[in-house]
Protein backbone atom coordinates (compact mmCIF):
# COMPACT_ATOMS: atom_id res chain seq x y z
CA UNK A 1 0.00 0.00 0.00
CA UNK A 2 1.35 3.29 -0.79
CA UNK A 3 1.51 6.20 1.61
CA UNK A 4 -0.80 8.19 -0.04
CA UNK A 5 -3.43 5.80 -0.05
CA UNK A 6 -2.75 4.96 3.74
CA UNK A 7 -3.16 8.55 3.97
CA UNK A 8 -6.31 8.29 2.47
CA UNK A 9 -7.88 5.37 4.68
CA UNK A 10 -6.70 7.07 8.41
CA UNK A 11 -8.79 10.51 7.05
CA UNK A 12 -11.51 8.04 6.20
CA UNK A 13 -14.44 8.00 8.44
CA UNK A 14 -14.39 4.64 8.58
CA UNK A 15 -11.12 4.55 9.98
CA UNK A 16 -12.18 6.24 13.56
CA UNK A 17 -15.44 3.75 13.66
CA UNK A 18 -12.82 0.90 13.62
CA UNK A 19 -10.74 2.08 15.96
CA UNK A 20 -14.00 2.33 18.37
CA UNK A 21 -14.56 -0.93 17.52
CA UNK A 22 -10.95 -2.35 18.71
CA UNK A 23 -11.40 -0.21 21.48
CA UNK A 24 -14.93 -1.20 22.33
CA UNK A 25 -14.19 -5.22 21.97
CA UNK A 26 -11.15 -4.68 23.75
CA UNK A 27 -12.71 -3.06 27.05
CA UNK A 28 -15.12 -6.16 26.62
CA UNK A 29 -12.38 -8.76 27.18
CA UNK A 30 -10.97 -6.54 30.12
CA UNK A 31 -14.63 -6.83 31.70
CA UNK A 32 -14.65 -10.75 30.96
CA UNK A 33 -14.70 -11.39 34.48
CA UNK A 34 -17.84 -9.16 35.11
CA UNK A 35 -19.51 -10.40 32.21
CA UNK A 36 -19.05 -13.75 32.24
CA UNK A 37 -18.52 -12.84 28.32
CA UNK A 38 -16.03 -15.33 26.95
CA UNK A 39 -13.51 -13.12 25.97
CA UNK A 40 -13.09 -14.43 22.27
CA UNK A 41 -16.70 -14.04 21.20
CA UNK A 42 -15.93 -9.32 21.53
CA UNK A 43 -12.80 -9.82 19.36
CA UNK A 44 -14.23 -12.06 17.24
CA UNK A 45 -17.09 -9.66 16.48
CA UNK A 46 -14.65 -6.91 16.04
CA UNK A 47 -12.36 -8.55 13.71
CA UNK A 48 -15.57 -8.87 11.18
CA UNK A 49 -16.75 -5.22 11.49
CA UNK A 50 -13.12 -3.99 11.20
CA UNK A 51 -12.31 -6.10 8.09
CA UNK A 52 -16.02 -5.32 6.53
CA UNK A 53 -15.73 -1.59 7.52
CA UNK A 54 -11.68 -1.57 5.40
CA UNK A 55 -13.59 -3.28 2.46
CA UNK A 56 -15.99 -0.31 2.34
CA UNK A 57 -13.01 2.45 2.37
CA UNK A 58 -10.81 -0.02 -0.36
CA UNK A 59 -13.75 0.67 -2.52
CA UNK A 60 -14.41 4.53 -1.95
CA UNK A 61 -10.79 4.66 -2.36
CA UNK A 62 -10.22 3.02 -5.99
CA UNK A 63 -8.38 0.37 -4.34
CA UNK A 64 -6.90 -2.55 -5.77
CA UNK A 65 -9.21 -5.25 -4.42
CA UNK A 66 -6.42 -7.79 -4.70
CA UNK A 67 -4.44 -5.83 -1.68
CA UNK A 68 -7.00 -6.71 0.72
CA UNK A 69 -7.08 -10.28 0.38
CA UNK A 70 -3.54 -10.40 -0.01
CA UNK A 71 -3.87 -8.92 3.68
CA UNK A 72 -6.34 -10.98 5.03
CA UNK A 73 -4.06 -14.29 3.67
CA UNK A 74 -1.41 -13.53 4.81
CA UNK A 75 -3.32 -12.54 8.44
CA UNK A 76 -4.56 -16.20 7.92
CA UNK A 77 -1.10 -17.81 7.27
CA UNK A 78 0.31 -15.80 10.52
CA UNK A 79 -2.62 -17.47 12.49
CA UNK A 80 -3.12 -21.00 11.10
CA UNK A 81 0.89 -21.95 11.86
CA UNK A 82 0.34 -20.28 15.73
CA UNK A 83 -2.59 -22.58 16.00
CA UNK A 84 -1.68 -25.77 14.81
CA UNK A 85 1.46 -25.33 17.14
CA UNK A 86 -0.99 -24.25 20.05
CA UNK A 87 -3.37 -26.78 19.57
CA UNK A 88 -0.70 -29.95 19.76
CA UNK A 89 1.09 -28.16 22.89
CA UNK A 90 -1.99 -27.79 24.48
CA UNK A 91 -3.68 -30.90 23.93
CA UNK A 92 -0.05 -32.39 25.60
CA UNK A 93 -0.68 -30.55 28.78
CA UNK A 94 -4.44 -31.67 28.78
CA UNK A 95 -3.08 -35.25 28.31
CA UNK A 96 -1.17 -34.39 31.35
CA UNK A 97 -4.05 -33.29 33.35
CA UNK A 98 -6.25 -36.13 32.42
CA UNK A 99 -3.15 -38.58 33.59
CA UNK A 100 -2.56 -36.73 36.72
CA UNK A 101 0.65 -35.25 36.14
CA UNK A 102 0.01 -32.17 37.91
CA UNK A 103 -2.11 -33.69 40.29
CA UNK A 104 0.36 -35.83 41.23
CA UNK A 105 3.16 -33.28 41.36
CA UNK A 106 0.57 -31.35 43.39
CA UNK A 107 -0.16 -33.75 46.22
CA UNK A 108 4.22 -34.68 46.76
CA UNK A 109 4.09 -30.87 47.18
CA UNK A 110 1.62 -30.58 50.01
CA UNK A 111 3.01 -33.40 51.56
CA UNK A 112 6.83 -32.58 51.17
CA UNK A 113 6.79 -31.47 55.19
CA UNK A 114 7.55 -27.92 54.20
CA UNK A 115 7.59 -24.64 56.16
CA UNK A 116 5.76 -22.13 54.59
CA UNK A 117 8.67 -19.81 53.63
CA UNK A 118 9.96 -22.77 52.10
CA UNK A 119 6.54 -23.63 50.25
CA UNK A 120 7.11 -20.18 49.00
CA UNK A 121 9.89 -20.41 47.38
CA UNK A 122 9.41 -23.89 46.00
CA UNK A 123 5.87 -23.40 44.46
CA UNK A 124 7.91 -19.98 43.17
CA UNK A 125 11.06 -21.61 41.85
CA UNK A 126 8.90 -24.20 40.21
CA UNK A 127 6.42 -22.16 38.66
CA UNK A 128 9.28 -20.48 37.13
CA UNK A 129 11.09 -23.64 35.67
CA UNK A 130 7.31 -25.41 34.53
CA UNK A 131 6.46 -22.60 32.46
CA UNK A 132 9.06 -22.25 29.92
CA UNK A 133 7.77 -26.04 28.97
CA UNK A 134 3.66 -25.36 29.86
CA UNK A 135 1.72 -22.39 29.49
CA UNK A 136 1.95 -19.81 32.65
CA UNK A 137 -1.91 -20.04 33.34
CA UNK A 138 -1.85 -23.72 33.61
CA UNK A 139 1.53 -23.67 35.80
CA UNK A 140 -0.20 -20.60 38.00
CA UNK A 141 -3.31 -23.41 38.06
CA UNK A 142 -1.16 -26.08 39.67
CA UNK A 143 1.09 -24.19 41.79
CA UNK A 144 -2.03 -21.88 43.07
CA UNK A 145 -3.62 -25.43 43.91
CA UNK A 146 -0.65 -26.48 45.96
CA UNK A 147 -0.96 -23.21 48.47
CA UNK A 148 -4.46 -23.10 48.55
CA UNK A 149 -4.19 -26.36 50.20
CA UNK A 150 -1.38 -25.33 52.09
CA UNK A 151 -2.50 -22.04 53.55
CA UNK A 152 -5.78 -23.38 54.46
CA UNK A 153 -7.30 -19.85 56.28
CA UNK A 154 -3.29 -17.89 56.49
CA UNK A 155 -4.82 -15.29 54.00
CA UNK A 156 -1.68 -13.22 53.69
CA UNK A 157 0.66 -16.69 53.16
CA UNK A 158 -1.85 -17.28 49.94
CA UNK A 159 -1.71 -13.89 49.22
CA UNK A 160 1.92 -13.38 48.95
CA UNK A 161 2.32 -17.00 47.17
CA UNK A 162 0.02 -16.05 44.70
CA UNK A 163 1.90 -12.94 43.50
CA UNK A 164 5.04 -14.91 44.19
CA UNK A 165 3.78 -17.66 41.50
CA UNK A 166 2.65 -15.32 38.68
CA UNK A 167 5.99 -13.03 38.60
CA UNK A 168 7.55 -16.50 38.17
CA UNK A 169 5.47 -18.35 35.72
CA UNK A 170 5.78 -14.56 33.50
CA UNK A 171 9.50 -14.38 34.14
CA UNK A 172 10.39 -18.22 33.54
CA UNK A 173 7.92 -18.07 30.20
CA UNK A 174 10.02 -15.09 28.67
CA UNK A 175 13.44 -17.03 28.20
CA UNK A 176 11.86 -19.51 25.93
CA UNK A 177 10.52 -19.94 22.29
CA UNK A 178 7.83 -22.09 24.23
CA UNK A 179 7.07 -20.06 27.38
CA UNK A 180 4.23 -17.53 26.09
CA UNK A 181 2.29 -16.99 22.79
CA UNK A 182 4.39 -13.87 22.67
CA UNK A 183 7.38 -15.73 22.46
CA UNK A 184 6.90 -18.53 20.21
CA UNK A 185 5.54 -15.16 17.87
CA UNK A 186 8.76 -13.38 17.73
CA UNK A 187 10.42 -17.03 17.58
CA UNK A 188 8.31 -17.98 14.06
CA UNK A 189 8.86 -14.60 12.69
CA UNK A 190 12.31 -15.16 12.27
CA UNK A 191 13.18 -12.50 14.54
CA UNK A 192 15.18 -14.39 17.47
CA UNK A 193 16.66 -18.15 16.66
CA UNK A 194 15.24 -20.23 18.70
CA UNK A 195 18.76 -20.76 20.66
CA UNK A 196 18.91 -16.99 20.73
CA UNK A 197 16.68 -16.94 23.56
CA UNK A 198 17.94 -18.70 26.49
CA UNK A 199 20.26 -15.48 26.54
CA UNK A 200 17.24 -13.65 28.89
CA UNK A 201 17.53 -16.47 31.18
CA UNK A 202 19.76 -14.48 33.95
CA UNK A 203 17.82 -11.42 33.14
CA UNK A 204 14.07 -13.24 33.63
CA UNK A 205 15.71 -14.83 36.76
CA UNK A 206 16.35 -11.62 38.30
CA UNK A 207 12.90 -10.48 37.66
CA UNK A 208 11.49 -13.61 40.02
CA UNK A 209 13.92 -13.55 42.19
CA UNK A 210 14.20 -9.69 43.39
CA UNK A 211 10.33 -9.81 44.24
CA UNK A 212 10.22 -13.11 45.95
CA UNK A 213 13.73 -12.17 47.90
CA UNK A 214 11.54 -8.90 49.02
CA UNK A 215 8.16 -10.77 49.82
CA UNK A 216 10.16 -14.18 51.40
CA UNK A 217 10.95 -12.09 54.64
CA UNK A 218 6.98 -11.61 55.07
CA UNK A 219 6.18 -15.06 55.02
CA UNK A 220 6.55 -16.63 58.40
CA UNK A 221 9.08 -20.25 58.83
CA UNK A 222 5.90 -22.16 60.47
CA UNK A 223 4.55 -25.03 59.87
CA UNK A 224 1.06 -25.67 58.22
CA UNK A 225 -1.53 -28.11 59.19
CA UNK A 226 -0.91 -32.05 58.20
CA UNK A 227 -3.08 -32.98 55.45
CA UNK A 228 -3.58 -36.83 54.10
CA UNK A 229 -3.66 -35.92 50.07
CA UNK A 230 -2.23 -38.51 48.13
CA UNK A 231 -2.51 -39.17 44.21
CA UNK A 232 -1.01 -41.35 41.63
CA UNK A 233 -0.10 -41.10 38.25
CA UNK A 234 -2.51 -43.04 36.08
CA UNK A 235 -0.85 -45.57 33.39
CA UNK A 236 1.04 -43.65 30.88
CA UNK A 237 1.61 -40.16 32.55
CA UNK A 238 5.45 -40.57 33.06
CA UNK A 239 5.48 -41.16 29.07
CA UNK A 240 3.39 -38.79 27.72
CA UNK A 241 5.71 -36.15 29.78
CA UNK A 242 8.49 -37.56 28.05
CA UNK A 243 6.64 -37.86 24.66
CA UNK A 244 5.79 -34.08 25.16
CA UNK A 245 9.53 -33.11 25.53
CA UNK A 246 10.32 -35.26 22.60
CA UNK A 247 7.95 -33.30 20.69
CA UNK A 248 9.52 -29.90 21.19
CA UNK A 249 12.51 -31.47 20.02
CA UNK A 250 11.41 -32.12 17.12
CA UNK A 251 9.67 -29.12 16.39
CA UNK A 252 13.24 -27.60 17.24
CA UNK A 253 14.37 -30.09 14.42
CA UNK A 254 11.91 -29.36 11.67
CA UNK A 255 12.94 -25.88 12.64
CA UNK A 256 16.71 -25.83 12.72
CA UNK A 257 17.97 -28.70 10.42
CA UNK A 258 15.08 -29.61 8.05
CA UNK A 259 14.27 -25.60 7.78
CA UNK A 260 9.98 -26.76 7.98
CA UNK A 261 7.59 -24.69 10.11
CA UNK A 262 8.00 -25.47 13.91
CA UNK A 263 4.09 -26.47 13.76
CA UNK A 264 4.96 -29.14 11.52
CA UNK A 265 7.35 -30.96 14.46
CA UNK A 266 4.50 -30.34 16.40
CA UNK A 267 1.84 -31.92 15.05
CA UNK A 268 3.68 -35.20 14.22
CA UNK A 269 4.23 -35.67 17.68
CA UNK A 270 0.57 -34.93 18.10
CA UNK A 271 0.01 -37.73 15.86
CA UNK A 272 2.64 -39.90 18.27
CA UNK A 273 0.52 -39.03 21.00
CA UNK A 274 -2.86 -40.32 19.40
CA UNK A 275 -1.10 -43.34 18.26
CA UNK A 276 0.13 -44.05 22.28
CA UNK A 277 -3.28 -43.46 23.94
CA UNK A 278 -4.95 -45.77 21.34
CA UNK A 279 -2.24 -48.18 22.71
CA UNK A 280 -3.38 -47.65 25.98
CA UNK A 281 -7.27 -48.56 25.53
CA UNK A 282 -6.38 -51.69 23.44
CA UNK A 283 -4.01 -52.79 25.89
CA UNK A 284 -6.79 -51.97 28.62
CA UNK A 285 -9.94 -51.97 27.57
CA UNK A 286 -10.96 -49.95 31.19
CA UNK A 287 -9.46 -47.23 30.06
CA UNK A 288 -11.40 -44.95 27.56
CA UNK A 289 -8.34 -42.28 27.52
CA UNK A 290 -9.20 -40.87 23.64
CA UNK A 291 -6.92 -37.72 23.00
CA UNK A 292 -9.51 -37.02 19.90
CA UNK A 293 -11.85 -35.81 23.10
CA UNK A 294 -8.95 -33.65 24.46
CA UNK A 295 -8.42 -31.92 21.11
CA UNK A 296 -12.26 -31.45 21.54
CA UNK A 297 -11.97 -29.67 24.80
CA UNK A 298 -8.64 -27.92 24.16
CA UNK A 299 -8.75 -24.12 25.14
CA UNK A 300 -10.82 -23.20 22.18
CA UNK A 301 -11.64 -19.57 23.83
CA UNK A 302 -8.01 -18.55 23.80
CA UNK A 303 -7.25 -20.24 20.18
CA UNK A 304 -10.09 -18.05 18.50
CA UNK A 305 -9.43 -15.28 21.13
CA UNK A 306 -5.90 -15.04 19.19
CA UNK A 307 -7.63 -15.36 16.05
CA UNK A 308 -10.21 -12.13 16.98
CA UNK A 309 -6.75 -10.23 18.04
CA UNK A 310 -4.89 -10.83 14.73
CA UNK A 311 -7.19 -9.88 12.25
CA UNK A 312 -7.99 -6.88 14.73
CA UNK A 313 -4.37 -5.36 14.54
CA UNK A 314 -3.72 -6.48 10.89
CA UNK A 315 -6.59 -4.31 9.94
CA UNK A 316 -5.63 -1.63 12.44
CA UNK A 317 -2.03 -1.88 10.65
CA UNK A 318 -3.55 -2.21 6.99
CA UNK A 319 -5.73 1.03 7.35
CA UNK A 320 -2.00 2.80 8.28
CA UNK A 321 -2.82 3.55 12.31
CA UNK A 322 0.48 0.86 13.12
CA UNK A 323 2.84 2.79 10.82
CA UNK A 324 1.78 6.44 12.54
CA UNK A 325 2.52 4.87 16.33
CA UNK A 326 5.82 3.32 15.00
CA UNK A 327 6.60 6.35 13.50
CA UNK A 328 5.38 8.55 16.72
CA UNK A 329 7.14 5.99 19.36
CA UNK A 330 10.40 3.70 18.06
CA UNK A 331 11.00 6.83 15.01
CA UNK A 332 10.68 9.79 17.96
CA UNK A 333 12.26 7.75 21.44
CA UNK A 334 14.13 5.09 19.48
CA UNK A 335 14.12 1.16 20.03
CA UNK A 336 15.52 0.95 23.44
CA UNK A 337 12.92 3.42 25.60
CA UNK A 338 10.07 2.44 23.92
CA UNK A 339 10.55 -1.15 24.52
CA UNK A 340 10.81 -0.29 28.09
CA UNK A 341 7.98 1.40 28.29
CA UNK A 342 5.84 -1.54 26.50
CA UNK A 343 6.25 -3.54 29.77
CA UNK A 344 4.42 -0.72 31.96
CA UNK A 345 1.81 -1.47 28.91
CA UNK A 346 1.43 -4.94 29.04
CA UNK A 347 0.38 -4.71 32.39
CA UNK A 348 -2.84 -3.13 31.28
CA UNK A 349 -3.00 -4.46 27.53
CA UNK A 350 -2.52 -8.29 27.04
CA UNK A 351 0.91 -9.06 25.74
CA UNK A 352 -0.32 -10.74 23.05
CA UNK A 353 -2.18 -8.02 20.94
CA UNK A 354 1.17 -5.74 21.86
CA UNK A 355 3.66 -8.10 20.57
CA UNK A 356 1.80 -8.92 17.57
CA UNK A 357 1.51 -5.08 16.93
CA UNK A 358 5.14 -4.58 17.65
CA UNK A 359 5.88 -7.54 14.92
CA UNK A 360 3.39 -5.89 12.46
CA UNK A 361 4.81 -2.41 12.64
CA UNK A 362 8.03 -4.40 12.63
CA UNK A 363 10.44 -1.27 12.95
CA UNK A 364 14.23 -1.35 12.32
CA UNK A 365 15.82 -3.63 15.52
CA UNK A 366 18.40 -5.65 15.84
CA UNK A 367 18.26 -8.79 18.07
CA UNK A 368 19.12 -7.21 21.17
CA UNK A 369 16.14 -4.74 20.92
CA UNK A 370 13.59 -7.96 19.64
CA UNK A 371 15.23 -9.59 22.72
CA UNK A 372 14.37 -6.84 25.06
CA UNK A 373 10.35 -6.44 23.64
CA UNK A 374 10.29 -10.30 24.71
CA UNK A 375 11.54 -9.51 27.69
CA UNK A 376 9.52 -6.37 28.61
CA UNK A 377 6.12 -7.94 27.52
CA UNK A 378 6.61 -10.97 28.92
CA UNK A 379 7.36 -9.74 32.35
CA UNK A 380 5.31 -6.71 32.49
CA UNK A 381 2.33 -8.46 32.88
CA UNK A 382 3.08 -9.32 36.53
CA UNK A 383 3.05 -5.75 37.83
CA UNK A 384 -0.57 -5.93 38.15
CA UNK A 385 -2.77 -8.83 38.56
CA UNK A 386 -4.40 -8.30 35.51
CA UNK A 387 -1.71 -8.06 33.58
CA UNK A 388 -1.96 -11.70 32.75
CA UNK A 389 -3.50 -15.15 32.09
CA UNK A 390 -1.69 -16.64 35.24
CA UNK A 391 -2.98 -13.28 37.17
CA UNK A 392 -6.22 -13.16 36.40
CA UNK A 393 -6.61 -17.12 36.32
CA UNK A 394 -5.53 -17.11 39.83
CA UNK A 395 -8.05 -14.19 40.96
CA UNK A 396 -10.66 -16.60 40.24
CA UNK A 397 -9.08 -19.59 42.12
CA UNK A 398 -7.84 -17.60 45.34
CA UNK A 399 -10.97 -14.94 45.46
CA UNK A 400 -11.11 -12.92 48.10
CA UNK A 401 -7.57 -13.90 48.79
CA UNK A 402 -5.56 -12.78 46.49
CA UNK A 403 -7.64 -9.73 44.28
CA UNK A 404 -6.52 -6.45 42.30
CA UNK A 405 -5.60 -4.62 45.43
CA UNK A 406 -3.27 -7.33 47.20
CA UNK A 407 -1.32 -7.57 44.32
CA UNK A 408 -1.26 -3.66 43.71
CA UNK A 409 0.88 -3.77 47.34
CA UNK A 410 3.61 -5.19 46.33
CA UNK A 411 4.38 -3.74 42.65
CA UNK A 412 6.89 -1.51 43.92
CA UNK A 413 9.41 -4.75 44.44
CA UNK A 414 8.18 -6.59 41.47
CA UNK A 415 8.97 -2.70 39.32
CA UNK A 416 12.38 -3.55 40.79
CA UNK A 417 12.72 -7.00 39.62
CA UNK A 418 11.25 -5.14 36.15
CA UNK A 419 14.25 -2.75 36.41
CA UNK A 420 16.88 -5.45 37.13
CA UNK A 421 16.21 -7.70 34.21
CA UNK A 422 16.09 -5.02 31.92
CA UNK A 423 19.59 -3.90 33.39
CA UNK A 424 20.81 -7.52 33.14
CA UNK A 425 20.03 -7.80 29.27
CA UNK A 426 22.01 -4.60 28.76
CA UNK A 427 24.81 -5.09 30.73
CA UNK A 428 25.15 -8.85 29.75
CA UNK A 429 23.15 -8.95 26.08
CA UNK A 430 24.18 -5.34 25.33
Amino acid sequence: MTENLTQNLVSNPGAIACLVIFIAAYIAVLLEEKTDMRKSKPVLLGAGLIWAAIALMVKDNGMDPNSLHDAVNHSLEEYGSLMLFLLAAMTYISAMEERRVFETLRAKLVGAGLNLRQIFWATGMLAFFISPLADNLTTALVMGAVVMAVGGNDSRFITLSCINIVSAANAGGAFSPFGDITTLMVWQADKVPFFGFFVLFIPSLLCYLVPATIMSFAVPKTYPDAIGQSARMKRGGGTIVLMGLATIATAIAFEQILHLPAFLGMMTGLSALMLYTWYLRKTDPTDQFDIIDLVAESEWDTLLFFFGIIFCVSGLAFIGYLDLVSNAMYGHWGPGPTNIAMGFVSSLIDNIPLVFAILTMNPDMDQFQWLLITLTAGVGGSMLSIGSAAGVGLMGVAHGRYTFLSHLKWTPAIILGYAAAVGAHYLLNG
